[in-house]
């Protein structure tokens, strides 16, 4: 994470310490807003976009945030982060920490760097929302750090006296000073409202999946039907039981086989047709179109059966478009599936495309 200590014109980001861990809500809060402090390699602070600079990535936001859960929720894998620039006011890292992580979790266990595991032992704890000027703080949205008993018994594969280095002003960056740690938090929170209100405007919320919908709605308008982020029906969301019995999930595999479907019929259709050129049977003889052909037909057939469905359990799906795309007024939007499996849109207008 990009930290930047308060600047003028620039309000504080760093509020950070060393490693943070986040459940998958409060991590994609952050991967929807994306806030990065001022850098000498980009235009200055702000929200970038979903999961990647907005300037550079022409799919929507929705595609990359419900295909990064669903990737997340598969695999099981945690939400760490290091931080950069500033830790806390007073204290400038640059990229020592962000250097430092690898050697430290390279020096780890799988079953050490494993959350719960860092949770129960007391390696992680957890920030909790307070009140500070008489308003409310949501601290919560950092999720876990790391703890002193962390540093003494991982960092000292590292360092000789690791205790030394990384000091209680470092572990908790508001002890540097609480108004400023206030404010980054604020910043932070007042960046996803912000950000999250774009999906409401533009109309993007309706392609979010349920869990990232309800996120969508906590980070606009502070809570979905009635429930917070810290409320247990929320969290059951995002977790791999909910995802695999879930209706939406469901439908993501019954797109993925639709799609390989019309991949392997359109595999099939134009292999088909060029064996049956006049003049090219030599070459289709050195391109061994024949056999491809009998293995096109081959896995549309295994696409094609019911049974394929059970197979794709497990796997990221295809994400369906429940809506047209946007285009001018008297066109509509036909969509297809090009020879890589990416689904694609073409505008059409008096019936020629």
């Amino acid at each position: 994470r990009r930290n930047n200590r308060p600047e003028e014109g620039i309000r504080a980001l760093c509020v950070y310490g060393p490693i943070h861990y986040q459940e998958l809500p409060e991590l994609f809060m952050d991967y929807v807003c994306s806030v990065t402090g001022a850098s000498p390699s980009t235009t200055g602070a702000g929200s970038e976009g979903a999961l990647t600079k907005g300037p550079f990535n022409a799919i929507q936001t929705t595609a990359d945030l419900n295909n990064a859960l669903v990737s997340m929720l598969l695999t099981g894998y945690g939400g760490f982060s290091s931080a950069a620039g500033f830790i806390g006011p007073h204290l400038r890292v640059d990229h020592d920490i962000s250097l430092l992580i690898p050697e430290i979790w390279c020096r780890l266990f799988p079953h050490e760097r494993d959350p719960k595991r860092l949770i129960e032992a007391g390696h992680l704890e957890k920030l909790e929302d307070y009140s500070f000027g008489g308003r409310q703080v949501l601290a919560s949205r950092l999720g876990y750090r790391i703890t002193a008993k962390f540093v003494h018994t991982y960092f000292g594969r590292v360092f000789d006296n690791p205790t030394v280095v990384f000091t209680d002003e470092i572990l908790k960056p508001e002890l540097q000073d609480r108004a400023v740690f206030a404010d980054g938090v604020n910043n932070i929170v007042e960046a996803q409202q912000r950000v999250a209100e774009g999906y409401f405007a533009d109309g993007t919320i309706d392609d979010a999946c349920p869990p990232l919908k309800a996120l969508l709605h906590i980070m606009a308008r502070g809570s979905y039907e009635g429930k917070t982020a810290s409320d247990p029906e929320i969290r059951a969301l995002f977790t791999r039981e909910a995802l695999l019995a879930s209706d939406w999930y469901r439908e993501r595999l019954a797109t993925k086989q639709q799609r390989d479907v019309a991949l392997w019929a359109r595999h099939t259709r134009s292999l088909r047709e060029f064996l049956t050129r006049a003049g090219h049977r030599d070459e289709a003889n050195r391109l061994g179109i024949a056999s491809l052909l009998e293995h096109a037909r081959a896995e549309l057939e295994r696409a094609s059966a019911p049974e394929y469905l059970a197979t794709l359990v497990g796997t990221i799906g295809a994400d369906p478009i429940h809506r047209p795309a946007h285009g001018r007024p008297g066109q509509e939007a036909r969509f297809g599936v090009d020879a890589y499996g990416i689904l694609y849109a073409v505008e059409s207008a008096a019936g020629s495309v």
